[in-house]
């Protein structure tokens, strides 16, 4: 049985924390180094319902994709829902780690798991990171689809094989027009508009689409498609190709480490109700 000083290593190789953004909190949020570690749960949230799953399971590491503290904080008082985290943590001998931009920048990394999700082959990451001699990490992906097929056919695709979520897949451009050349990046994704339109591709899948910023880059002469998902169902494919990245080191060295990736809807959005174009609003101010 390795101990967890000796999974973090490896997780620090698979995801190298100085991949990650400046403003980033990644790393081991609480746990023993010397401590033995034999199963290992994936997921995206570090939340109660979560940390409740790691109990259950039996696990000895949680490893998150999000952050627990992303700003400073001078509690751990159980008498807060992130003090809660860290005492079950700590009382149930299970460590936290976080892989956050780290692994959004790693090759492979969350975008990676995003396209292989969607059935897309990767040509090469969206913004590349000058500092990989391979040209292969850095945030977002490009891609290509088996086959050409239609906005709509795409979008349909994407709420298949995405987890389901409140939210469902939004889509806005020609619901007819071919994709050929897809950017995608797991998360967050608005900020990206600027490397997607250098990118040539006919589409983007993302997340947390604002209003503004995806209206504005939607009017640009020759815009590409975009596709919104739910944050969290963007980065739970994630969970899965980390969880085979973790035996695939664990094999190696004859540790005998069970994975598990996370079952737990953690999508902070619960419910969906879609307007109805047959119903007018006359009477209750709303624009027409």
């Amino acid at each position: 049985m390795p101990r967890l000083s000796e999974v973090l290593t490896a997780l620090d190789a698979l995801w190298p924390r100085s991949l990650a953004e400046q403003w980033d909190a990644v790393g081991t949020v609480c746990g023993d180094p010397d401590a033995g570690i034999s199963r290992v749960l994936f997921a995206v949230d570090p939340v109660q319902e979560v940390a409740d799953e790691a109990i259950r399971t039996g696990a000895d590491l949680l490893v998150t994709h999000h952050p627990l503290y992303l700003r400073g904080t001078t509690t751990v008082a159980a008498d807060t829902f992130k003090g809660r985290v860290v005492h079950s943590r700590i009382k149930n001998d299970v460590a936290l780690h976080v892989a956050h931009t780290n692994a959004d920048r790693a090759d492979p990394g969350v975008s990676d798991a995003l396209a292989g999700a969607l059935g897309l082959r990767v040509v090469g990451p969206l913004v590349p990171d000058p500092a990989d001699p391979h040209g292969r990490r850095g945030l977002g992906r490009i891609c290509e689809p088996a086959h050409p097929m239609t906005l709509a056919e795409f979008t349909a695709l994407a709420a298949e094989r995405l987890p389901a979520t409140a939210q469902g897949i939004r889509a806005t451009g020609d619901p007819e027009a071919p994709l050929t050349r897809i950017a995608v990046s797991g998360g967050s994704g608005d900020s990206l508009f600027d490397d997607v339109r250098a990118a040539g591709v006919d589409a983007f899948l993302t997340a947390d689409l604002r209003h503004h910023p995806a209206s504005e880059a939607a009017q640009r002469p020759g815009a590409p498609a975009l596709i919104d998902a739910a944050h969290w169902a963007t980065e739970w494919p994630w969970c899965e190709l980390a969880a085979t990245q973790l035996d695939a080191v664990s094999e190696r060295h004859g540790w005998g480490l069970r994975t598990f990736v996370s079952a737990t809807v953690t999508d902070p959005w619960t419910a969906h109700a879609a307007s109805s174009p047959s119903v007018t609003h006359e009477s209750s101010g709303a624009p027409n």
